[in-house]
């Protein structure tokens, strides 16, 4: 009783909150009704016998507080619904902190609470928010909710080695990624700089960034260390969110990859920094932003990631097959490779030759965007950057040497 009381007293408290300036009598409900809203609730919850008599005292709390709401509607000209459904989600609360669980009761209130205290963030958030990235949500959850759960969980081919439902969650995984780093760029906004834009933008593509931030520093030769201090940004986060989807579908990638990422993420920091810090201030640069989900990318990333898995399933025996592999795949992407070595590590390959593999395709995509760099951003910029990856990576090849 003593929580359908205070149910009711937070949810009042944020209602009253918002209608403060209101004058006294212009509400329906305030602080003290809504408490009392959950207190009637928890004794229907206490004295009722059975769900039918609860239904029957929601019946007789709603139907006359909805013919109060409606008069005052009409006499402020208001649509909104939301008092009607906060008082009707308290009075049902308070029953249920009774009659069912109280956990749940003071969560559910908590969530409730604080979405309608968010009512001019989310109203922000709506204004804000375009088609494209509506169209990438929904893709994003018609993914994960509608087709993950009904792919088969188990292999389908004749070499035991293709799980739709892994393949799929892999990559529901690396969409989420990019869409988080769409996100956090648009949250944090455009006009952050080149750095900013590149450490999210990392968390897409670093590819993606290498190429399009070199063409920045073609056309204009003052944004160079700008430049290249993003991308060098880019790909130490590219680096560590491939290690974390590494280690998210096989926990024991942690030990023999730490080591040699730390030391090549570091020096590539050192470099980011030392080139932010001596590159010209010229002011914000907004990155420009594309599709955050873009379906068909997806599509070519399964079908990717299957067939490196095959590969990589015939290869297992063949030392040399596995890291053939992985500084083929990693020219285009090191995202299939690392999950896929991920699934294989412990379960048909040692954990070792898993590192040594995912260690490889991250060194050959360095290079590969190297190339992309010197390509769009000419022969300045690619000197910097194929001295920074080769850095790197020697270092990051001779702690791996150490560690092992």
């Amino acid at each position: 009783m003593g929580l359908s009381a205070a149910i009711g007293l937070l949810i009042g408290i944020e209602r009253g909150w918002q209608e403060r300036t209101a004058r006294d009598g212009s509400r329906v409900a305030g602080i003290r009704t809504y408490t009392l809203i959950g207190l009637l609730g928890g004794v229907c919850g206490f004295v009722a016998g059975s769900p039918l008599a609860i239904a029957l005292c929601f019946l007789g709390f709603a139907l006359p507080f909805g013919v109060l709401e409606w008069r005052r509607a009409q006499r402020s000209q208001s649509v909104s619904a939301t008092n009607l459904v906060a008082s009707l989600l308290t009075f049902l609360l308070g029953v249920y902190a009774v009659a069912g669980n109280m956990m749940v009761a003071a969560g559910a209130t908590v969530v409730i609470t604080a979405v309608l205290a968010a009512r001019r963030n989310l109203h922000q958030f709506l204004q804000k928010l375009t088609w494209v990235e509506l169209r990438g949500a929904l893709g994003l959850l018609v993914m994960t909710v509608v087709l993950l759960p009904i792919l088969p969980d188990r292999t389908v081919d004749p070499w035991n080695t293709l799980n739709p439902h892994q393949i799929w969650l892999m990559t529901v995984m690396v969409g989420g990624s990019c869409y988080a780093g769409y996100a956090a760029i648009r949250i944090g906004g455009q006009h952050k700089g080149l750095l900013f834009g590149g450490i999210m933008g990392g968390l897409a593509t670093s590819t993606t960034v290498t190429w399009t931030f070199a063409r920045m520093a073609r056309r204009t030769p003052a944004l160079m260390l700008d430049v290249l201090a993003a991308i060098l940004a880019a790909w130490v986060t590219s680096l560590l969110r491939m290690t974390a989807l590494g280690v998210a579908v096989a926990p024991a990638l942690l030990a023999p990859l730490a080591s040699p990422i730390a030391a090549a993420s570091l020096l590539l920091l050192v470099c980011a920094a030392l080139a932010y810090r001596f590159a010209g201030r010229s002011g914000p640069h907004p990155l420009k932003l594309s599709d955050p989900f873009e379906l068909g990318l997806m599509l070519r990333f399964c079908a990717l990631l299957a067939i490196i898995m095959v590969v990589a399933k015939l290869l297992a025996s063949v030392q040399g097959g596995l890291f053939a592999l992985g500084s083929i795949s990693g020219l285009l992407d090191v995202d299939p490779i690392t999950l896929s070595m991920a699934r294989l590590a412990g379960n048909g390959i040692t954990v070792q030759l898993a590192a040594k593999t995912i260690l490889i395709a991250a060194a050959s995509n360095g290079l590969a965007k190297a190339v992309l760099g010197t390509a769009f951003g000419g022969w300045r910029l690619g000197l910097m950057l194929w001295g920074a990856a080769l850095a790197a990576f020697s270092v990051g090849a001779l702690v791996f040497s150490a560690a092992g």
